[in-house]
């Protein structure tokens, strides 16, 4: 029985390869020194009050049903439409002279397109709003 102890074939280093470990080397030091006792506590704070707040959202449950309401296509187009509108109302109040008021103004907004649906779906949004209250009150909740 012979003992024979195997050495590995001879591997060379290439510069390459020493470059990536130097630069290795350079990019741990700058995160060991990036990490002060400073850094560390407000990462800490902060993943502290992001649970926190976490926390909180997911146990309102007037938001989750919101969230869960928000997520159907029906309310997408709702809210998609809402925001195009906001984009499109301020280009307009930007671009129109300022409005003299009066009576007269008011006669002429109500005979302007669109004024009678924007009435009709806040007038709508109310209705349905109060029903909901007053159900809500009825069942106790």
């Amino acid at each position: 029985m012979t003992t024979q102890t195997e050495t590995p074939p001879a591997t060379t280093v290439s510069d390459n390869d020493m470059q990536r470990l130097a630069e290795l080397a350079t990019l741990i030091t700058a995160a060991q020194d990036a990490m002060s006792d400073e850094i560390v506590t407000r990462l800490a704070s902060a993943m502290s009050e992001g649970l926190t707040l976490l926390d909180r959202l997911t146990r309102n449950e007037g938001l989750v049903h919101l969230l869960k309401e928000l997520d159907r296509p029906e309310n997408q187009h709702f809210l998609i439409s809402l925001s195009n509108a906001f984009t499109e109302a301020t280009r307009d109040i930007a671009t129109a002279a300022p409005s003299k008021g009066g009576v007269t103004g008011i006669l002429r907004l109500a005979c302007e397109p669109g004024t009678q649906e924007g009435l009709r779906l806040v007038s709508l949004i109310g209705q349905h709003l109060s029903e909901s209250m007053r159900e809500m009150h009825r069942r106790g909740s």
